[in-house]
């Protein structure tokens, strides 16, 4: 059997992106194949489904099929639950974070110039697109939040340097003078930084919920 049909058997079968380290895990230890073996595999079956309503997407996680973009509106039919609509407070906050981890709630704030409500921090740490991942050494040390890859995955990125440029989000008319977004050395350098970081093992904890 194909390397490449065994490898699109388990991303159809699995229920969240498969790395190559997961994909390769499933084999036996000695039929284990190679990383390089794996990746041709993959773009193999990327060329063969060029052309389908789904798609091979490479995100943060690893990888995935799912459902092309412009075929979201007929398959968005099939779920009786509508997508969960989010304020534009939470979104400029997760912009903010996204561009400028880590930072600080009080760091978001001056950015924003209006407090930022315990709900929308509680919102992104429960749909797990933030997390607190060190505490800055000023008095009070508060948490350093950044993203995680479920916000990449979520927002079908492999990494943050595919963030889209500040051109590109004019149209959301965020406080942008004060969101400079991060070059792509300085996106990866945040990578990298975040991964040597030591999780904190208490987060923030305030209540909330998802606001309209």
């Amino acid at each position: 059997m194909k390397l490449k049909h065994i490898v699109e058997a388990l991303l159809f079968a699995s229920d969240k992106p498969m790395s190559l380290k997961a994909l390769q895990e499933v084999f036996p230890e000695l039929e284990q194949p190679q990383s390089a073996d794996l990746e041709t595999a993959l773009l193999e079956l990327t060329e063969d489904y060029d052309s389908h309503s789904i798609e091979l997407k490479k995100v943060a996680s690893g990888y995935r099929f799912q459902v092309r973009e412009q075929m979201s509106p007929w398959v968005a039919r099939l779920f009786e639950e509508k997508p969960a609509r989010y304020s534009r407070a939470l979104l400029e906050t997760l912009a903010i974070i996204a561009y400028r981890q880590p930072v600080t709630r009080a760091e978001i704030e001056d950015i924003r110039g209006v407090v930022v409500s315990s709900n929308i921090i509680r919102t992104l740490m429960e749909r797990e697109w933030i997390k607190i991942v060190a505490h800055k050494e000023v008095p009070g040390r508060p948490g350093l939040y950044a993203t995680t890859k479920e916000f990449l995955d979520h927002f079908n990125l492999s990494s943050l340097a595919q963030l889209p440029t500040l051109q590109e989000i004019q149209d959301v008319n965020l406080p942008l003078k004060e969101v400079e977004p991060l070059s792509q050395a300085t996106r990866e350098q945040s990578e990298t930084e975040q991964s040597s970081l030591q999780e904190t093992p208490n987060p923030e904890t305030d209540g909330a919920e998802t606001q309209a």
